[in-house]
């Protein structure tokens, strides 16, 4: 059924097509066509218009008031159809808004100092050992934890007790505890500490025991050295170890190498190495100064039962300055095929001669 209207020249203007047979394909009802028989430029494939309310040019009736016609929403370039408050817009993943997670919005700001500060007053330490024994002794130290799961077991008590106290642990594999620890060599576990503070002489000679070793050490800074010295001050008894820097003492690496040696020694603070030695001769303890070449041989001294136990660094040894400062001065014998021991290994040989003759 055709449906025409023809204007005062006879020409005409807007055909409808109307289909008859209501079992036809829906894409075939009411489809709008030009005079020419082309699809007009609003029809879209299978849109179903009615009749009538058509734009200019149409064969809408023209008697019919304008605020009789039905309105048509005006076309959006972005959609390329019409405006309508259910449209949907596609974005890129670039183009996603930011979750609103409901908190505060805009960057925080870090006080650049506050941030130094935090991370010169923590340090990271590793290994199974060295952390059982912190958290054994120091447990409101940790900070935050890494695990792997293969240790979790044995650490079930301190995995406990951080989720009692509120402290963040982190179960991850040992890639990513690698990474945070900073070394391969992390044992399975790391804990982020807030770092000890050297004692001052004085602070520590108030409770200082009858019998007791200090050990001084004068530019002794490699950790692992540093670790093998603390694990053997642990086994024979001494109780603090006198430092220009206390906080090398709390290095990963030292604390791992000291096997839990580092939670029963009290670093002693040491800015003015000589000045901080004679605090202690006149605290009553003799100054001993060790050499590889000069001193009495260990094997015929006798080590008094409160003394500071002084140590310099492998390559050059105790400084003119420090070595003048000992009461006594002792040596370790040997063959002298080699220039001197380790310093690490003299010291204990040192300490274990002080505690079979004080101690055992």
């Amino acid at each position: 059924m055709n449906d025409s209207f023809s204007g005062k020249n006879g020409k005409v203007k807007v055909m409808y097509v109307r289909s008859d047979d209501d079992s036809g394909d829906n894409r075939n009802k009411n489809k709008r066509t030009d005079g020419k028989g082309r699809p007009a430029d609003n029809a879209r494939p299978g849109q179903n218009k009615p009749r009538g309310g058509d734009r200019r040019g149409s064969g809408a009736d023209p008697r019919r008031s304008e605020s009789d016609r039905p309105r048509r929403p005006a076309r959006t370039e972005e959609r390329g159809g019409y405006d309508s408050p259910w449209k949907t817009v596609s974005r890129g993943p670039e183009e996603e808004p930011a979750f609103d997670h409901g908190g505060i919005s805009g960057k925080s700001f870090i006080d650049p100092e506050q941030l130094r500060r935090q991370r010169a007053e923590e340090t990271r330490v590793y290994g199974e050992n060295a952390c059982q024994a912190l958290f054994a002794s120091r447990p409101d130290a940790i900070v935050r934890a890494w695990f792997v799961q293969s240790v979790t077991p044995r650490f079930r008590e301190a995995l406990r007790w951080m989720a009692a106290n509120r402290k963040a642990y982190h179960v991850v594999d040992e890639e990513e505890l690698a990474k945070a620890s900073g070394t391969e060599h992390h044992g399975g576990v790391c804990f982020l500490i807030k770092k000890r503070q050297g004692l001052d002489a004085q602070a520590y000679l108030k409770n200082a025991p009858a019998k007791d070793c200090v050990l001084a050490l004068e530019e002794v800074g490699n950790p692992h050295n540093l670790g093998a010295i603390v694990r053997s001050c642990a086994h024979f008894g001494v109780n603090g170890v006198l430092l220009q820097d206390p906080a090398v003492l709390e290095s990963g690496a030292a604390v791992r190498t000291a096997e839990g040696g580092a939670e029963h020694i009290q670093a002693i603070n040491a800015d003015d190495f000589l000045s901080v030695l004679d605090t202690f001769r006149k605290a009553g303890y003799t100054i001993v100064t060790t050499s590889s070449h000069k001193g009495t041989p260990l094997a015929k001294a006798e080590l008094p039962a409160k003394m500071v136990l002084v140590l310099g660094q492998e390559r050059d040894g105790l400084s003119d300055s420090a070595w003048q400062q000992g009461d006594m001065s002792v040596s370790i014998g040997g063959t002298g095929k080699v220039e001197s021991l380790n310093v690490s290994v003299a010291t204990g040989i040192l300490l274990a001669d002080w505690w079979r003759q004080n101690q055992a």
